[in-house]
């Protein structure tokens, strides 16, 4: 079972930029497609991004010009860049793995991450 680490979180300011990571381990992180998502405080988990094997991205319209989704297949580790961070942005943001090459939005993730904690000061 892949296992997925988060890391980066932490306190910004609105208007700032963070960029949190998730490491995956295993040796098949390059074939499947990663995703990120969110869950703010009292709100259900929302779909934030993701990106397929072969680096197309997509993005949920909230986040849209705003956070970039990024992978390194030899370090095994996905990014989420965020810029421009609003105080709606605060969340705990978790990364997942898609049993597949591709994204599709009627796929749900097999495995997920711990999650990291941003919050966005205003």
């Amino acid at each position: 079972q892949v296992q997925l680490v988060e890391s980066g979180g932490g306190l910004v300011q609105a208007g700032g930029s963070l960029r949190v990571s998730c490491a995956a381990s295993g040796r098949t992180f390059s074939s499947y497609a990663m995703g990120w998502f969110r869950q703010a405080p009292g709100k259900e988990r929302e779909f934030v991004g993701a990106i397929s094997s072969s680096g197309s991205t997509y993005y949920a319209d909230s986040v849209k010009g705003r956070f970039t989704i990024s992978r390194d297949n030899a370090k095994n580790t996905v990014y989420l860049q965020m810029n421009s961070l609003k105080p709606e942005d605060t969340a705990v943001y978790y990364c997942a793995r898609y049993y597949s090459a591709n994204y599709y939005s009627g796929n749900a993730p097999d495995a997920w991450g711990q999650g990291t904690l941003v919050t966005v000061s205003s």
